[in-house]
Order: structure tokens, then C-alpha cells, then sequence
């Protein structure tokens, strides 16, 4: 008998079976041979009955010890074939599982590199809502138009994307040093662009192609184009009924400015002939931004009704318009285009920045961070940095690779910052309010400051190559700074 089970055994087999294992075969405990405990007979034994003694009887109690060990050898066969079954459907399950879990890890890994790059997807077929002035089966019949605007923004956004990885390998030879710009000084200031009974300019912006053309929107209602080298009034513009709100100069055309005011409508001028082309209402309550995309044929809004819209500039049309129907949504305040002109990026009063898919019209990232409503943005021309400025004086940049904050310069709380603006070579970031600085990209170093606005600087752009920097502010004046002549 083992005293660790208390099983009673058969002295030649427990002693085989220790010889090999060392343990017991039922507690799986240690066991050797000296510890086993011999169980000894009684002398006088009660004797077979007569029937059991017969070689008939032997032979039967033989018969039925054979046949009780041939059933257990069939019912543990059994129950082994069974358990390998179980296992394999196991092992097969878990490879299953294992195969699985890579492919959506690999897929997870993938989701997230597209979304740190930003990568639109391909459209998605949306309920929208009707425009203006179109009866619903109206706006449906624009569907093989917009699969062709479709078409046409991932071509063109494909294009400069290519252009933009070939310019971003090196830094332009014409641009201007940090120690020149460090420089720079008042050349020329202009105040009587608009009116003086009604004072302040509100917004600003300079053509791509030729920065001498400068547009300006103030609270007289009128938008002013402006040669900077002829130093002369080229048109003024009138038929917003409230002030201007923001103002986007053509970046192809030097004929074309777009204009959006409080009066809650968007007007496309002609500079030549100092009218308007098209008045695309788009809104009912104040249109705070405009960006214009990269095509050049349609323009993106934002209201403070917390909607956004997409119409053709060409056609004063609207194309459709998203709410933003988010709990937190208190109202937009500024918008921009991403470079490749498939996504966007709109500032929120609740301080939230929140980045747009164009085709599938989905929001597709947020950034919060700013603990003021969000004031303007700008993207880098290379692709992978915004920044933002909020009414808590400050400036934030965002990785939009990695969807995080990269840097965060604070400002005085009394900087009241209004515009920020990257050069087209990424390599500054100019911002106004109370005076306007001037930053170097990735260290961030503040380069100039420039205190000569009596009022806070509601605009800022630069010229070519940062060669001149433009600014416009709530005292009338469009400044223009850079490189003394003296010097």
C-alpha cells in the first residue's frame, strides 16, 4: 500500500513503476519502495467454494477478467480518440485565432499610418442636404458630377503631392536668411484703404503668384485690392451689407477675389471690372472662413451655425453642406485647406481644431488643446505640420503624422492673437494680435517682433521667399516690412 494514496497495488508492479517514475501513480507525489507498506494475508484463509475450484470455473473467472480488460482498453481507446480530437480542433482553433489576430493587427497598424498621414479614402455615397434655392430631386441630379469633382480633387491633390515631395528635398535659394528676416523693418504703411468713420481692417490676403496684389476686407463692408509696387488702389469692392469677415485672392487669377462677411453671404468678385460675379449663400448666419481649394474652381465655407460648405466658384453654385452635428459644436470660426486639398482643417469656438475628410465628408481627426476659442489656422506647404492660434494667446503646432501636439508657445494673455501664417517654404510662421512675431520653424526660435500697429494686427502674410511680410491691423493700416535699404 502507498501512504501517500492510500492505494493498494501490486507489490511486482508498484515496484516496477517506481523503479521508473520514483513517484506515485495516483498522487503523482515521490515514492520509493522502502516506503511502500506490505499488506499481509490472514493465516487461515475461508476456502473457494467447490464450484470455483473446477478447471470450467477457473477458466470462466479467467474468461470474464479478459473481457472486464478488453472493455477498459476499448473505453480508454475511445476517450483517447477522442481527446486528440478535441485537441486538434483546439490547435486548429488557436492557429485560427492566432491568423486572426495578425491580420487585424497588420490592419489596425495600417489604419493608423493612413490616419497619421491623413490619407483620404475613397468616396463614400452620403445623404446631403439640398442647397438653396434646389428642390431635393434637383440636387440628386449632381451625382455624376460630383463623382467627376471626385475624380478631379484626388488627381490634382495626387499632382501636388509629387510636386510638393520633389520642392520639400531643399530648402529655395532665394529665400530670405533667419539673420535677414531678424532684420526686417517698416518699408511702407498705407491707411487709407478703407474707410475712417467706420475704422478697422478685418482680414487679408496676397496672391500666390504675384504677392505685389494684396486684398483687404474692413468693417466699412467694402473689400479693397491693393498694388503694393504701384503703391495704388487697383479696385474697391462693395455690396457686403456687414462688415467683411475674410477675404481669398485667387491663387491663379489676379482678376478673381472671394470675399464672406456677417451679412452671411459669399461674394465672387471680378477686380477688372469691380463686381460681382456670383453670390453663392451658402449660410444663414455669419460666414467667419473661407479657404479656396487647391483646383481653383471651388471653395470651401464655415459659419458660425456650426455648418460647413462646398460650392463651385465658377458657377456661384453650392455643391453641398455638412452641420456638424457633434454635441460640443458651439460654432466655426476659421477654415483651411490641407496642401493636397483632399482634407481640411476648422477652428471651433469651443477650442477643439478638427480635421475634415472633403470626399467622404466625415470627420476624421480632432485636436484638442487650446483653452480659448480657435482663431485661425495654417498649414505648412510641406504637408505635415498645422498651426493654430486661440483666444488664450497661443500658438500650437500639430504633427498630422502623429496626430499630436509638437510644440506650444505661449504667448502674453494680453496678445490676443487673431491670424498665423506659414511662408510657402515652411520654414516660418509669422503670427499677429497685439504686435506681430515671427517664429523659425521646427526650433521654434522667435525671429522678429514688430510693434509698429497702434491697434491689434488682425492679418499677416508673406511675400515670395519671405522677402517682404504683410501686415494689416484694426488702425487702418496694411504695413509692409522687411529688408532696410539703408542697410
Amino acid at each position: 500500500m502507498s501512504p501517500s494514496s492510500k492505494c493498494v497495488f501490486e507489490r511486482r508492479l508498484i515496484e516496477k513503476y517506481i523503479a521508473e517514475k520514483g513517484t506515485d501513480p495516483i498522487s503523482g507525489e515521490e515514492l520509493s519502495v522502502d516506503q511502500l507498506i506490505e499488506i499481509k494475508n490472514p493465516p487461515v484463509m475461508k476456502p473457494r467454494p467447490p464450484s470455483a475450484t473446477s478447471i470450467p470455473a477457473i477458466l470462466k473467472i479467467l474468461q470474464d477478467e479478459w473481457d472486464a480488460c478488453m472493455m477498459n482498453s476499448f473505453a480508454v481507446r475511445q476517450e483517447l480518440l477522442t481527446t486528440r480530437l478535441e485537441l486538434s480542433r483546439s490547435l486548429y482553433q488557436h492557429d485560427a485565432a492566432c491568423r486572426v489576430i495578425a491580420r487585424l493587427q497588420k490592419e489596425v497598424t495600417a489604419s493608423r499610418e493612413a490616419l497619421a498621414t491623413l490619407k483620404p479614402h475613397a468616396a463614400v455615397s452620403q445623404p446631403r442636404e439640398a442647397p438653396y434655392g434646389l428642390e431635393a430631386d434637383e440636387s440628386a441630379e449632381a451625382t455624376d458630377e460630383e463623382i467627376g469633382m471626385s475624380e478631379a480633387l484626388q488627381e490634382k491633390a495626387s499632382a501636388l503631392t509629387a510636386v510638393r515631395k520633389q520642392r520639400g528635398k531643399a530648402i529655395p535659394e532665394n529665400l530670405i536668411k533667419p539673420e535677414v528676416l531678424s532684420g526686417y523693418v517698416e518699408l511702407a504703411s498705407h491707411m487709407g484703404l478703407h474707410s475712417a468713420s467706420m475704422p478697422g481692417i478685418t482680414c487679408m490676403d496676397v496672391h500666390l503668384t504675384n504677392p505685389n496684389y494684396i486684398v483687404t476686407g474692413g468693417n466699412d463692408k467694402n473689400v479693397v485690392v491693393f498694388n503694393k509696387e504701384t503703391e495704388e488702389i487697383v479696385a474697391i469692392l462693395k455690396g457686403h451689407q456687414k462688415r467683411v469677415l475674410k477675404v481669398a485672392y485667387h491663387p491663379t487669377e489676379e482678376d478673381m477675389v472671394i470675399s464672406s462677411g456677417a451679412d452671411s453671404i459669399i461674394n465672387v468678385w471680378s477686380v477688372g471690372a469691380q463686381k460681382s460675379r456670383h453670390i453663392i449663400r451658402a449660410h444663414t448666419t455669419p460666414v467667419t472662413g473661407i479657404s479656396i481649394h487647391a483646383t481653383g474652381d471651388y471653395i470651401l465655407s464655415v459659419s458660425s451655425g456650426e455648418k460647413w460648405a462646398f460650392s463651385d466658384i465658377r458657377s456661384g453654385r453650392l455643391l453641398f453642406r455638412v452641420d456638424d452635428s457633434a454635441p460640443s459644436s458651439q460654432g466655426m470660426t476659421c477654415a483651411q485647406f490641407h496642401p493636397d486639398g483632399l482634407i481640411f482643417g476648422i477652428g471651433n469656438v469651443d477650442t477643439t481644431i478638427k480635421i475634415w475628410d472633403l470626399k467622404e465628408r466625415t470627420n476624421v481627426a480632432n485636436f484638442p488643446g487650446h483653452a480659448g476659442a480657435i482663431r485661425a489656422l495654417s498649414f505648412s506647404e510641406n504637408g505635415y505640420y498645422l498651426a493654430s492660434v486661440g483666444d488664450d494667446s497661443a500658438v500650437k503646432i500639430w504633427d498630422l503624422r502623429k496626430l499630436k501636439n509638437l510644440k506650444t508657445i505661449n504667448l502674453s494673455g494680453k496678445f490676443q492673437a487673431r491670424d498665423v501664417c506659414f511662408d510657402l517654404s515652411g520654414n516660418y510662421l509669422a503670427v499677429s494680435g497685439a504686435d506681430v512675431r515671427v517664429f523659425q520653424s521646427k526650433s521654434w526660435n522667435e525671429l522678429v517682433v514688430l510693434k509698429d500697429h497702434t491697434d491689434l494686427a488682425t492679418g499677416v502674410r508673406f511675400g515670395e521667399n519671405a522677402c517682404f511680410i504683410v501686415t494689416c491691423g484694426m488702425d487702418r493700416a496694411l504695413r509692409i516690412f522687411g529688408q532696410s535699404e539703408v542697410a
